[in-house]
């Protein structure tokens, strides 16, 4: 959903996926996907393919494991840093679902607000049924958003990406959720299942408006359906990091020296 705004390609070669950010300016390498016995063989055809493409050129967004596997490349050295907006947030779902204890007091207070100031709101999986509402309520976030941050131009991406994804909904196997409010969308999120007993939240959006509804949604949607890259937005990352993630994935960039 984001290779517009990355402008995302990729080759699969000896059972290695390769992964491009590559345009006029910038050719960036994701961390491949392959047997570890194949990293250093792709870390040496990454670089061949930076090195002749005359633009600027680094590893993008990569994982510890795969930093170790370049510091052992023999034949390069390169300059590692932590790259802390394109990090992912790990939770406990239980922790999500029943905000325990005294570190989610405050979040467990919004979520009875909300349905306090809100008993009629009712929480409803996305279907076909409710995707033109959502749809018509992301316009307005959007719209609202573009006013109070007019520089912002990952706004557009995301909008056309989310528009794609309801396109085809049933098609990506997505779960979604939303509140519906006054007969209106108040909030939506969804995402998908990453591996046995990990889910990934793609997209939560809510009128900031209604107090609680980033909360409400967000608790109402892993209770319900299951058991999240911020971007580098300030307000986003300590949202995320008031749920009192587990553990922090971080994510680094490398640069030959």
């Amino acid at each position: 959903m984001w290779r517009d705004r990355y402008d995302v390609q990729w080759a699969a070669e000896d059972d290695t996926l390769f992964i491009f950010t590559v345009n006029e300016e910038k050719f960036f390498a994701w961390q491949p996907i392959c047997a570890p016995e194949k990293f250093q063989a792709a870390i040496a055809k990454i670089l061949q393919l930076g090195e002749n493409s005359g633009r600027d050129f680094k590893f993008f967004a990569l994982e510890k494991f795969f930093v170790d596997e370049l510091k052992k490349f023999p034949d390069a050295q390169f300059e590692i840093t932590s790259d802390r907006d394109v990090a992912d947030y790990a939770y406990l779902a239980d922790d999500l679902i029943n905000l325990s204890g005294r570190k989610f007091h405050g979040k467990k207070n919004h979520v009875r607000q909300f349905w306090k100031d809100y008993p009629t709101a009712e929480y409803l999986p996305i279907t076909a049924e409710i995707i033109p509402q959502c749809r018509e309520f992301l316009n307005q976030w959007c719209e609202v958003y573009r006013v109070e941050n007019p520089d912002d131009i990952n706004v557009n991406y995301e909008q056309a990406a989310i528009h794609e994804i309801f396109d085809d909904f049933d098609a990506f196997k997505l779960k979604g959720g939303a509140i519906l409010l006054g007969g209106k969308i108040a909030a939506f999120t969804f995402g998908e299942q990453f591996n046995s007993d990990t889910a990934v939240i793609h997209v939560e959006k809510a009128d900031p408006e209604i107090r609680g509804a980033y909360t409400a949604i967000n608790q109402a949607f892993v209770a319900n359906e299951w058991a999240e890259e911020d971007l580098g937005l300030e307000g986003l990352r300590r949202a995320k990091e008031s749920y009192h993630p587990v553990k922090m994935i971080e994510k680094f960039d490398a640069r030959i020296k």
